[in-house]
């Protein structure tokens, strides 16, 4: 019954879908509209640097403000199973005599 019940979904999904597609025809988009002034397209250097470089550029800066202004205690950080942790001293340890 499942079997049933998804291929009804799918061929919904999919009959919507191509509905869809050829209810908004591309032709529309080729007439221009009173007061359409568009401006000069991008180059491909500009258009690299716009969608490719700027986002990358700024998810490493806000990563490195969070790494290099990061204020949290090492004996809160949690560590993976199977490394050394550096063991926690809470006072001095008494020498012996």
């Amino acid at each position: 019954m499942d079997k049933k019940n998804a291929l009804r979904a799918g061929a919904l999904a999919a009959g919507t879908t191509l509905m869809m597609l050829l209810m908004s025809s591309p032709a529309l988009a080729l007439t221009r509209d009173d007061g359409d002034d568009p401006g000069t397209g991008l180059s491909v250097v500009e258009t690299l640097g716009l969608y490719v470089l700027a986002p990358l550029a700024l998810f490493a800066i806000i990563a490195g403000l969070v790494m290099v202004l990061d204020r949290s205690h090492p004996d809160h950080r949690v560590s993976t199973p199977g490394t050394k942790n550096k063991a926690k001293t809470k006072g001095k340890v008494a020498a012996k005599a």
